[in-house]
């Protein structure tokens, strides 16, 4: 039966979990705490069997400062482990700012502002000749989509026309992971066929929500967090060809249209 690690059980990991599960995986998490079926991070004598004897291992945590705490305690073992495959969740915030270019796996890294997950991302790619790395943009998916923040109360509409985002619906990258088990090893960007400005998606939710969209702000008057801020800092318009062409694989919902269509159906 094959074994899946996974390091880090936040979102996409845990969604990804759920389904080779039901496809008859084996799979062990690793989290901060134990529970049911996790590992505790520092219980290093659990995790170290889990590296051993997985077949499959896959890390979904991002860099804790300038570290990746993954590859300080555990890369060693991963990196001589007997599994088959190995796997990292990165981010497209690796090719920083392109002023609403394409950017593609062969594009240049290293100019955002995430130093770290660009080391990280290298650090990863340099620790096994089967890595596959996989750049993840905005990701979006049941009860974490514009659907949810325009029910809370917390859609804005930013005075921002030239402003394009890339996004994945959580399912299309957990597909994409999948497909790569038969696939080369590399980078992947996995990512929709429309990266568009973020209104759309708001206008789109309160559309299916039958409800009225935001007034329009100015960056300014949005008032957001120094975090949520800074998404709009970089512009860029992410390419997915070589995941279709080397994995046979294509997002089942190829824009936010039909993302968000099944996230409201599974919501009921």
């Amino acid at each position: 039966m094959p074994h899946m690690l996974i390091l880090g059980m936040g979102y996409t990991a845990s969604r990804l979990a759920a389904r080779l599960r039901q496809a008859g995986w084996e799979v062990a998490g690793v989290r901060r705490a134990a529970d049911p079926q996790s590992i505790a991070f520092d219980d290093e004598s659990a995790v170290h069997a889990a590296i051993a004897r997985a077949t499959h291992i896959l890390s979904s945590v991002p860099p804790e400062g300038e570290f990746d705490p993954v590859l300080t305690r555990y890369g060693a073992a991963i990196a001589a482990a007997p599994a088959l495959w190995t796997g990292y969740l990165s981010s497209t915030g690796v090719y920083g700012d392109a002023s609403g270019a394409w950017v593609d796996e062969g594009s240049p890294t290293g100019s955002g502002r995430r130093g770290a997950r660009v080391r990280a991302d290298a650090d990863w790619g340099a620790l096994r000749p089967d890595m596959r790395r996989f750049r993840l943009p905005g990701i979006y998916g049941p009860g974490r989509s514009a659907l949810d923040r325009v029910r809370e109360g917390r859609a804005h509409r930013i005075d921002l026309p030239d402003q394009v985002f890339s996004r994945a619906h959580v399912d299309d990258i957990g597909e994409g992971i999948v497909a790569s088990f038969d696939g080369p090893p590399g980078i992947y960007n996995l990512s929709d066929d429309l990266p568009c400005a973020q209104n759309r998606l708001i206008e789109a939710a309160c559309a299916m929500l039958g409800r009225p969209a935001p007034p329009l702000l100015t960056l300014e008057q949005a008032a957001l967090s120094p975090m949520a801020r800074s998404f709009y800092a970089e512009n860029r318009r992410v390419a997915n060809g070589r995941a279709k062409r080397l994995l046979g694989w294509s997002p089942r919902y190829p824009t936010y249209r039909e993302g968000l269509a099944a996230c409201l159906a599974e919501a009921g």
